[in-house]
This record gives structure tokens, sequence and C-alpha cells, in this order.
């Protein structure tokens, strides 16, 4: 293995790298990637990191290719991951149909915001290479699992084995996540929920269980220490919060004790989870402040030196200056632009929609030159999975909001017919191009550490996730109009008569949405939000304890926070899949040594992915057919099998599948399958 990485890191190495093939297998992986996360986020608030399926589908289509390498599968991999994460925009961009700002999600703006967002990102993480990837001992998770995947493709094909290990686990993940998908939300057949209400004294709470198989693939992901601190969260809402409230407050007239105890969790709970993400965000900021400006300052003394003392190996060559410049000017400009556009309509002032304009513009690029180097080292931290993009969106929410308040304030626009909303929508707006760069900076580094590990050239990575974003945004607005219209969003229904518990829950849009509609009406429920900031604190000093006197135990403050802010039903799978793929991989640790551990674990990830990608490519494909079907005059469920008195058997059907699901599941990680 020793000499198979030399090889590959030759400075004098020549080797397709960054080809047209790959870049466009590239395009054709961020379509898909970037349509399964829009909809697995919108569906449960969770992304997820398209890296390694990206790498095994890679090797296995250009092994067809005689000279296909590991450097050009690398490339096809960071343009598709890319793209795949800057889908996260959509943690923010609802908001404007949430508020009824937009009808619908509008290309152009949504397509500037995603791609100029994510190109700044890019552009930030590039000064960040050397100290968080070259000189940091930072895990990178995924991107090591991905750099370790591309070396065992690489050497099957030098042995003369067939390339491509992991293409069954992935596929078949893909195709058992889609079935039972279809089954569900198509068919009908099966539930993905079950719960059991409970009376505590006067008052009530449930206890839920979510089938989605994807949601199990996204919980052994997030790994245990996330798992068992949504588990916390979910105890600390319905265990203590929900029973309390129901319990203490006067529960309205006409109001079912179940009903009630979902409006306490809705108006109430969740603003608490919201303040404790908000201070673990800040936490992970101020935690992060040091290396982070250690990173730029060894990146602008390697700026300032002359070309002759840099190292000019292949390995360490970054884009130049003047492209970095250059390219930044460009998605500015275009920020400006579409920012400018989406101000016009109010017919503002020429200098008061200029100044807004500027300083839209101006919070998002500072805020997010901030943000891009903390989510850089949290990625590195914990994997892209794991980063608490939230968090980062709830803080970009609030200081847009304050701000864009304050500017409007003093512009008068709040006594203007529709002021309010249009102050609501131009936070939201701001936000959404913070998230863009957040969410691609959170992923960029991951890239540059697969690339590092396997030999690749960072300028051409480089270009590769530019033009991952660029394609990806391409994708986001038709696919987000696509899922609105066929299911809409809480608080967002494009059809009246359109049932409201099939709605895309879209949480995180809804909260930072009703966070900025709380600070510009001045209704926001503060009192809650510093409980939550209360349990943040708390939480923070819990973590901070563990790490000291233990040297594995930790409690990661964000994960509690959505646990207390994500519905339950979509709790559950994820918990499930987390322990559920510890106490595996623990029992093949003991029973067959470490390294079959990793080997499991490989195994795991991909099959996990698979149940993402399949559910989420289902879901996408019926929201298409249920648009079709209503356009020409059909219903909203074209394909329902079963009528309502269906439901009981449904509910029986769905936990047998999914304890099936189970089943099978640790069959590949255990390498059953394989053996056979």
């Amino acid at each position: 293995m020793k000499h198979e990485e030399t090889e590959f890191m030759r400075h004098d190495l020549r080797l397709p790298e960054l080809t047209v093939r790959g870049m466009l297998l590239g395009a054709i992986l961020t379509v898909i990637f970037t349509a399964s996360n829009v909809y697995l986020g919108l569906k449960v608030g969770l992304t997820f990191s398209s890296a390694i399926p990206a790498a095994v589908i890679s090797m296995a289509v250009l092994k067809m290719a005689k000279d296909a390498n590991i450097l050009e599968n690398n490339m096809v991999q960071t343009q598709a991951s890319a793209a795949g994460t800057l889908s996260s925009i959509i943690f923010i961009i609802p908001g404007m149909l949430m508020i009824g700002y937009w009808q619908g999600f509008e290309f152009w703006q949504t397509l500037l915001v995603s791609a100029c967002g994510g190109c700044l990102g890019v552009l930030f993480t590039i000064p960040l290479r050397r100290a968080m990837v070259v000189h940091s001992d930072l895990p990178y998770p995924e991107g090591v699992a991905a750099a370790e995947i591309l070396k065992v493709g690489a050497k099957e094909t030098v042995d003369g084995k067939p390339a491509g290990s992991g293409l069954r686990e992935i596929f078949s993940g893909s195709i058992i996540g889609g079935f039972i998908a279809l089954c569900t939300s198509g068919f009908q057949v099966l539930t993905s929920t079950f719960t059991v209400w409970m009376s505590v004294g006067k008052g009530m709470t449930q206890m839920p269980l979510g089938y989605s198989s994807a949601l199990v693939g996204a919980g052994y992901l997030i790994g245990i220490g996330s798992g068992i601190a949504m588990l916390i969260g979910v105890l600390i809402v319905w265990g203590v919060f929900v029973p309390y409230f129901t319990n203490t407050l006067p529960m309205p007239d006409g109001m079912t004790m179940q009903a009630f105890a979902n409006d306490v969790y809705r108006s109430k709970v969740r603003f608490i989870g919201a303040g404790a993400m908000g201070v673990a965000a800040i936490w992970t900021l101020i935690t992060l402040s040091r290396p982070v400006i250690d990173g730029i300052r060894e990146s602008f003394r390697m700026m300032r030196m002359p070309q002759e003392q840099k190292k000019l190996h292949r390995m360490d060559i970054d884009m130049s200056l003047n492209s970095i410049l250059l390219v930044f000017a460009v998605t500015v400009v275009g920020l400006l632009g579409v920012f400018y556009v989406f101000v016009a309509p109010e017919t503002l002032p020429m200098g008061q929609a200029l100044s807004i304009v500027v300083v839209g513009v101006l919070i998002a690029v500072l805020m997010g030159f901030f943000v891009a180097a903390a989510c850089a080292y949290m990625a590195g931290l914990v994997g892209t999975s794991s980063s608490p993009i939230s968090g980062i969106g709830i803080l970009g929410i609030i200081v847009s909001s304050l701000v864009m308040y304050a500017l409007c304030s003093s512009f008068g626009v709040f006594a203007l017919p529709g002021g309010e909303k249009f102050a609501t929508a131009t936070a939201i707006f701001t936000t959404s191009i913070i998230l863009a760069i957040a969410c691609i900076s959170n992923d960029n580094m991951q890239d540059l550490k697969t690339g590092y590990l396997v030999g690749a050239t960072p300028w051409r990575q480089q270009v590769a996730l530019l033009l991952g974003c660029v394609v990806g945004a391409f994708v986001i607005a038709p696919v987000l109009n696509l899922l609105y219209e066929a299911y809409g969003f809480t608080g967002a229904l494009p059809r009246p008569d359109m049932d409201p518990a099939q709605a895309l829950a879209a949480p995180q849009a809804t909260l930072m949405t009703t966070i900025a509609q709380g600070i510009f009406s001045g209704q926001i429920a503060w009192e809650y939000i510093y409980m939550g900031i209360g349990i943040g604190v708390l939480l923070v000093l819990a973590d901070v304890s563990l790490k000291r006197m233990t040297r594995s135990l930790y409690l990661p403050p964000l994960a509690v926070g959505m646990g207390i802010y994500l519905p339950p039903s979509v709790q559950t799978p994820l918990i499930v899949g987390a322990i559920f793929g510890y106490l595996i991989n623990k029992h093949i640790r003991i029973s067959a040594g470490k390294e079959e551990e990793t080997e499991a674990k490989r195994r795991g990830t991909l099959f996990a992915s698979g149940l993402i990608v399949g559910e989420s490519i289902i879901g996408v494909l019926l929201a298409g057919l249920i648009v079709v079907s209503v356009s020409g005059g059909g219903g909203e469920e074209p394909l329902r099998l079963v009528g309502g008195d269906f439901a009981g058997t449904a509910e029986y059907l769905g936990l047998g599948v999914f304890v099936l699901v189970l089943i099978i599941f640790e069959r590949f990680v255990s390498g059953t399958f394989a053996k056979k």
C-alpha cells in the first residue's frame, strides 16, 4: 500500500484527472444526489454526504475505460459531493413560500444564490487547506473513508480483480429503500409511523416510532454519539416539557388533548430546541476561533512568500490568487445583481434599494467567510453529515433579521403596505446566501482531504468543486418546485384542498422563518428561547465535563437541540439506526477484530447511503407523478391501492417490513451476503 500511495503522489505523475468524461459523469451524479438531498432535507431536516456513494459509482462506471485511475474517480466524487451538499440551502429558502412572498421558487434567483454562494464557499476554504488538511490531525471521517474506498478500487484494478467494490451494497440499499418508499408513499400498503399516546396526570405525551428505512441509514451514518444525544433530546421533550405544559397550561376550547400536546410541542417546545441549538452553534464557533485564525495566518503568509520559496510539488498547488480574485469578483457581482432583482419590485427609492442590496450582500459575504472557516473545521472534526449547519442557519437568520430590522426601520419600510413581509423575505434571502457558503465549505475540506490522501492536484479539485456548485444550482429550483406542487410544505400549500398531514415538514426552514417573523413582528416567544439557551449552556458544560473526565464519552449539544426540535417520528428511526450500527460494529470488532470492523463500517456506510438515495429518488419521482395527475384533473394519490380501512393493517405491515430491513442491513454489514 505504501508503494501504491507513493506512485500516485509523485510530482511528475501524468494521469487523466480532470477529464470531460469524468465531468459528465459527475454532472449526472450531481443531479441524482442533489435531488435526493433536497427531498430528504425537506422531509426530515437532514442531508447526507454523497462523497462515498459517488466514489463507488464512479469506479464502477469508469472501470470500462482502460486509462481510468484513482485521480479521475476522485474528481468525479468531488464534483458530485459538492453539489449534493449545496442542497442544504433548502434549510431556509422555502421560507419565502411560507411567508407568502413567493408563490413558487424563482428559478434564476434560486440558481444564482445557490451557485454564487456555493462558489464563495469554495473560495473561502482554499486559504485554509494547508492548515486544516495538510498540517492538521483532524479526523475528517467521510474524507478518509472516501479515500480508502478509492484506494481499494485502485488496488483491485492493479491486481486484476473487478473494480468497484461496494457497488452491490449501494445498489441493493437503493432498491430496498426505493421499493419500501413506493409501497409506503405510492401504494400506501405500508405506514411510516406508529404512535402510542399516554396520559400523564391531566396532560398527555406520546411514544412514537418511525419506520423510514432512509432514516435508519441516516442514523447509521451520524453515529452513536449523535444518536444518544438525540435520544436525550426526545426524552427531554416528551418525558418532561410536553407533560409539564399540558398539565399546567389551559387547553383551548374545542381541542382534543392529543391536538393540544402537538400544539404545545410546535408553538413552545420547538423554540426551546432553537435556543439550545443557537448556544451550541455559538460555542462551536468560540472553540474553533483559535485554529481558524491560525489557519488564516498561515495561508496569508504563504501568499506573501516569494514564488521561488514556495513548494512547487503538484499536490501543493492551489488555484492562483488571480483566479481566486476573478471568481470572487464574478460571484459578488452576481450576488449584487440577483439581490437587486429581488429588491427592485418593491419600488423603493434608488438610494434605499441600493443600501439594502449592498448591506445584504456585505452581511452574507462577511459572515459567510467566518462561517466557512468554522464549518470547515467542524466537518474535519465530526464529518459533513453530522456538522451543525442548522445552528449556523439559526445564527444567520438572527443576525440578518436584526440588521435588516434596523435598516428597514430607518427607511420607514414598515409603514409601507407589505413592508414587514418584505423585510422578513430580505432576511431570509440574505441567510440563504450564508447557508450556501456554509454548506459547501462544510463539504469542501472533506473532498480536499480525500484528494490529499490519494494524490490529487488541489487546484483541479477546486475547479471540480466550482463546477459542482454550478451544476447543482441548476437542479435545486426545479426539484423544489416539483416537491412543493406535489406535497406542499408545512404552512405553505399550493392548493387549498391539500392534506396538511402529507406536507413536507421542512423543519429548519419552518424554524428560521418563525424566528424571522417573530423578530420583525415583535411577537417571538423569547421566554422559550431563553429557556432553551439555559438548557444549551448546561449541555455545553456537560459535554466539556465528559470530555475532560473520560476519553470516549461526549454529549454533542447541537444533536440534543435537534432531538428537542425535530418531530418525534423522525427521531426514532435515526436513533434506532445509530444504536443498531454501534451494536453491530462492536460485535464484529469483538468477534473478528478491528480490521474486519473497518470493512464492516465501509459496507454499512454504502448500504445506508443506498437506502437514503433509493427512498429519496422514489419520493422525487412520485412528486412528478402527483403533479401530472393533479394537472390532468386526477387525484393526489394516483398509485393508492387500498382504502382508509386498511390503515391498521398497514401499520403492522410497516413494522414487520421495518424489522426485516434491520435484519437485511445486519447481513450486509456483517458481510453475510458478500460471502455467498
